[in-house]
């Protein structure tokens, strides 16, 4: 196994992230995708790192958004949503507990052969977001059950 940055490890601790072997199959509540973890706290610090694995640990529906895909997606998300964010962390983390990640992650990985999984399920999981926070969120579309995301 890689030696694991002793700061990513300190994290995945903090947040109760167990770190496996690359070779094995990860289940809830496991990564094997400490490199991006890695490249994701050099790219945007420490605090960032911290806003995404709240975002995932703190939505039981996204315990399986813990490989490099999952991590870069939330990474994103994140960075998009800062003044979401800001304004109600709490409706944030609600949000995402609707969003079934697991399941819209296995969707978008059946696009791989022709758009990068993690741009696949961002699309995906921003849509959801902007349906929640976007300007016509207060407007109810009868057609939808996804807009019951309130």
């Amino acid at each position: 196994m890689t030696a694991i940055p002793a700061h990513i490890q300190r994290l995945c601790d903090e947040f109760g992230i167990k770190v496996i072997d690359g070779h094995r199959y990860p289940e809830v509540g496991e990564t094997r995708a400490v490199v991006t973890l890695d490249r994701i706290y050099r790219k945007f610090g420490e605090a960032h790192v911290r806003l995404v694995l709240t975002t995932i640990r703190e939505a039981g529906n996204n315990l399986l958004l813990m490989d490099e895909s999952g991590f870069w997606m939330v990474s994103d998300m994140v960075r998009r949503c800062q003044g979401i964010i800001e304004r109600d962390a709490s409706a944030w983390l609600e949000t995402w507990d609707m969003i079934p990640g697991g399941e819209l992650q296995f969707v978008a990985q059946e696009l791989r052969s022709v758009v990068p999984t993690r741009f696949a399920l961002g699309g995906m999981v921003y849509e959801r977001l902007f349906r929640r926070f976007g300007p016509n969120s207060d407007q109810l579309d009868m057609l939808d059950d996804r807009r019951r995301m309130t």
